[in-house]
């Protein structure tokens, strides 16, 4: 059975700012704004604990998924993709979801296109670490 995903509660804020010292770049501005400026889905364990999230920013017509992360301990279990699959589903026909992600970080690259984002540009030095590529697909 695939994990569950679904909405972030108030209650889950605290393992979600654990979880985003994983990310590279983290913005734990962004994330205490999260419900004003979009959605955060979690990727859930057996005891309805956050093992992973999605942030989207996000309007009616678009979507930019600006962070994504799995806890390490859970990793190469299909939560991201999952998580990822919820966001784009959630979109009306016709919406742009895109994602910016650092050029050298193959396992996420691979993980959109395999969702079927396409490449739509480049930008050196988007990143602390370095270049970055940007992603989208229209649903």
């Amino acid at each position: 059975m695939r994990p569950p995903v679904r909405r972030a509660r108030p209650d889950d804020r605290p393992t979600l700012s654990r979880l985003q010292s994983h990310l590279a770049e983290p913005s734990p501005e962004l994330l205490a704004a999260a419900d004003v400026v979009g959605t955060v889905l979690v990727s859930v364990d057996a005891d309805d604990r956050p093992t992973g999230y999605l942030l989207a920013v996000e309007d009616r017509e678009a979507c930019h998924v600006a962070e994504l992360v799995v806890a390490p301990d859970r990793r190469r279990e299909g939560r991201a993709r999952d998580l990822l699959t919820a966001a784009v589903e959630a979109r009306p026909a016709g919406s742009v979801v895109t994602v910016t992600v650092a050029a050298g970080n193959d396992a996420a690259r691979s993980l959109y296109e395999s969702v079927g984002f396409e490449e739509a540009g480049r930008s050196p030095d988007y990143f602390e670490s370095g270049d970055a590529v940007a992603y989208e697909l229209t649903v």
